[in-house]
């Protein structure tokens, strides 16, 4: 049965068909599926009951893995997965929910903000898999945004204003937003910010979309308070219900997304109970800017 792709909002995101992630995809397959992302940008696979080395080697079919490092507080000795998959659970190493005042679980609050993954490294991000293998029996919803939709939306004048635009972006922003301010000195050179373009054309198709991020804090050029108010004001924009998909999580959907071309969000959820969510992601292959980090 050939990969069948059904359109779920009137701008993008497909739902998959016609695959079994459980076993290696065909190169036609793998073609179909990446020609799916470059055009819907989200897609929704139901029912795949796969492990950790499934999922890792259906990401490996669209890029190389991300390297982790820098991404997250966890030591590697306290990781609860060995597998080379992104935890994004609320699960600490022995499988329970993370106490509330847990640094770690204070830190992950941050994946509640709109961001686009992986935008705080110099290469940021091409594609993320997030496989559902505990679903939180309250809340915990992820919302896309279509940060195409979004650009094309904008008026000429602003357009022009920030087509050549350059973002400062760094783990530190978007959780000092939340009010987490205690790093050690070893996490502030980890966290350094980075520099990214505010607008970004894919390469493949060629449109033109919003590089947005809770992770984005500063402009070149602009002062602090002027960067952010554009920065607020622009996501705010980019994060209209006309923009945004809810995908409400069941046990083994599979969604993958194009951090190039999206924006995402997890919404609050119920703590006290295990959520075990486990990503897969696939490297980015140039940067938005040529840079060493932002000093």
């Amino acid at each position: 049965m050939p990969v069948q792709i059904k359109q779920l909002h009137p701008h993008f995101v497909g739902e998959v068909s016609g695959v079994d992630l459980r076993k290696p995809l065909t190169r036609q397959e793998a073609r179909d599926i990446e020609a799916g992302m470059d055009k819907y940008a989200v897609l929704v696979f139901h029912g795949q009951d796969i492990t950790d080395d499934q999922q890792m080697a259906f990401a490996l079919n669209f890029g190389e893995r991300e390297n982790p490092r820098g991404g997250n507080i966890v030591k590697p000795q306290d990781s609860r997965l060995s597998t080379g998959l992104n935890d994004v659970s609320n699960l600490d190493k022995d499988g329970k929910p993370l106490p509330r005042d847990s640094r770690v679980h204070l830190f992950n609050l941050g994946n509640c903000l709109w961001h686009s993954d992986s935008s705080f490294r110099p290469i940021p991000a091409k594609f993320s898999l997030l496989s559902a293998r505990v679903v939180n029996p309250k809340g915990g919803n992820t919302e896309f945004a279509d940060m195409r939709a979004a650009y094309d939306a904008l008026d000429d004048d602003t357009k022009a204003e920030i087509e050549d635009l350059i973002c400062e972006h760094s783990l530190m922003y978007s959780r000092g937003s939340l009010g987490f301010l205690d790093y050690t000195e070893e996490e502030k050179q980890l966290f350094k910010p980075v520099l990214q373009r505010l607008v970004r054309t894919h390469p493949v198709h060629g449109r033109k979309s919003l590089y947005l991020s809770s992770h984005a804090g500063a402009i070149l050029g602009m002062t602090v308070p002027e960067a952010r108010l554009l920065l607020r004001d622009l996501t705010e924009h980019a994060t209209q219900r006309e923009f945004v998909y809810v995908h409400k999580w069941t046990l083994h959907d599979l969604v993958m997304w194009d951090n190039r071309q999206t924006m995402h969000r997890v919404r609050r959820y119920d703590q006290s109970q295990p959520r075990d969510m486990r990503r897969a992601t696939v490297a980015g292959t140039e940067p938005t800017v040529a840079q060493q980090a932002a000093e």
